[in-house]
């Protein structure tokens, strides 16, 4: 038998809400995303085969919430008085003073879109390459490179950031 829903959210809340940070980047989208995820699963609950791992479930939808709102996001045109300056590497220092966390949301959603969803599905959600692969498109070994690709350029902007190369 299932856990109770409530529960299933206290215990799995967090891990959703990283995929759709990393995805989506911290603010009102992601917290969107997260709670699109819970309604949907709230809809499937009575059906969902009381075997199947919740968490990769959850993830999975998680990621899938989050693209809607990219592919919305992309749909729309933002009237602006001027141009923003676009950001190449958005590193600490591009969230300056917006809290605990935010420089390292900010910098994986910098990230291209393909190392992206790999470094948000598989070390974030915990999803095998395989699973990540089937959720993204592409084989297994495509999404452990796009992965390995997005904490590489992680690690060389949080160096460079540190030890002030650029």
């Amino acid at each position: 038998m299932r856990e109770p829903f409530e529960q299933a959210v206290q215990r799995h809340g967090s891990t959703v809400l990283k995929v759709c940070r990393a995805v989506l980047g911290p603010g009102p989208d992601a917290d969107d995303a997260w709670q699109e995820t819970f309604l949907a699963a709230l809809r499937e609950w009575p059906d969902l085969d009381p075997l199947m791992p919740l968490e990769p479930w959850l993830v999975r939808v998680a990621g899938r919430k989050a693209i809607d709102v990219v592919r919305v996001r992309n749909r729309q045109a933002l009237p602006v008085g001027e141009l923003p300056e676009r950001l190449n590497g958005a590193g600490p220092a591009a969230v300056e003073g917006a809290g605990h966390g935010v420089e390292v949301w900010a910098a994986v959603a910098a990230l291209p879109e393909r190392q992206r969803l790999a470094v948000a599905y598989h070390y974030l959600g915990g999803l095998p390459h395989a699973d990540t692969a089937a959720v993204i498109g592409g084989s297994a070994e495509s999404v452990r490179r796009a992965s390995s690709d997005g904490i590489r350029a992680l690690r060389r902007l949080w160096t460079d950031e540190r030890t002030g190369a650029g």
